[in-house]
């Protein structure tokens, strides 16, 4: 195998054995790995002068990698979230390149050893009732794609599906009669069904009725037919909550986005006394931990912990002035 061509050989072998035949990785993932060595081999041409196909495993090492990420987040702005995910790629091929070529081991080594980089974990955004009434009003229901965002929004809320989840839905996917519900695979290639409440079952039912323009088309299809893509869900969401924002004005002071939708199936089956468990198996979580922020998110569910305890009893004290020259030395 010729040197100058190791690495292009590796990469193409990483995708097409490691991911899709052995892991048999869901489109998402390949595209985020995609994504992360396109972005890496640009840079790479940058800073090497040569081009991807020409780029040595040697080349690839460390400092390389971590002036890369370094880079992602001054240049392109992304989050310390982001540019874990990343690494998470890059770590992946090394590992496996490390059963190839065992002559670079160390160098290797060195790249596996670039640590992901901590961050704060905000608490996870979620919509109240009247937030999601007035959003799940806000479509034009006289209008077919008035119609399918209100099925689309509903199904979401209700049901917690992933954004590729509700997009990438068939109509053998939703079942209607007894015990109604929606099959998908979800991350790790898992199979669940969620069940659908009486509403979600009235309007989806409603919804299947409206006439194809495809044969083969998704539940929810773009104006031809076809598959509707994140960005065309991103911006039908924005869309009303723009207009949903005129009704209820905490809207605006949200960045509503599919996943916040999720997040908000979660905290309504939480504060209805939803077991951890059971939620976690509900959006398809692989560990029940991935649950426990929304436990720490749930502020009201705090404050009725609060209200079944007895908190220590506690006296206000009086306030009294420092003397003045100590109140001047604590100024300084």
């Amino acid at each position: 195998m010729k040197p100058s061509t190791r690495f292009a050989i590796l990469l193409e072998r990483f995708f097409t054995q490691r991911l899709m035949q052995q892991r048999q990785a869901s489109t998402h993932t390949i595209a985020s790995y995609r994504d992360t060595f396109k972005m890496l081999l640009q840079y790479a041409q940058r800073q090497l002068h040569k081009p991807p196909s020409s780029i040595e495993l040697t080349d690839m090492d460390a400092p390389l990698i971590a002036a890369f990420l370094d880079d992602l987040e001054s240049t392109r702005g992304v989050t310390a979230r982001t540019r874990n995910l990343r690494l998470t790629a890059v770590h992946s091929f090394f590992r496996f390149a490390s059963y190839d070529a065992p002559d670079h081991a160390a160098q290797i080594e060195r790249v596996l050893a670039i640590p992901a980089k901590k961050f704060d974990r905000a608490l996870v955004p979620f919509l109240n009732r009247a937030e999601v009434d007035a959003l799940l009003a806000a479509p034009d229901q006289q209008h077919w794609s008035g119609r399918r965002d209100h099925a689309l929004m509903l199904l979401a809320v209700q049901t917690g599906l992933r954004l590729s989840e509700l997009t990438g839905l068939l109509r053998d996917d939703v079942h209607l009669g007894t015990g109604s519900h929606v099959r998908v695979i979800g991350k790790g290639r898992k199979e669940r069904c969620t069940p659908m409440s009486k509403a979600t079952r009235a309007v989806m039912a409603a919804w299947l009725r409206e006439p194809v323009l495809t044969v083969d088309q998704p539940v929810f299809p773009n104006a031809h037919g076809g598959a509707l893509s994140a960005h065309g869900v991103h911006y039908l969401l924005a869309k009303h909550v723009a207009t949903a924002a005129q009704r209820c004005p905490s809207l605006k002071h949200k960045r509503v986005s599919p996943h916040v939708l999720r997040h908000t199936t979660a905290m309504d089956l939480l504060q209805a006394g939803v077991e951890q468990s059971v939620i976690a198996l509900w959006l398809g979580h692989a560990s029940i931990e991935t649950t426990q922020i929304y436990l720490d998110a749930d502020l009201e569910l705090k404050e009725r912990m609060l209200a079944m305890t007895a908190p220590p009893g506690g006296k206000p004290g009086r306030y009294r002035p420092d003397d003045s020259l100590l109140a001047f030395l604590k100024g300084l």
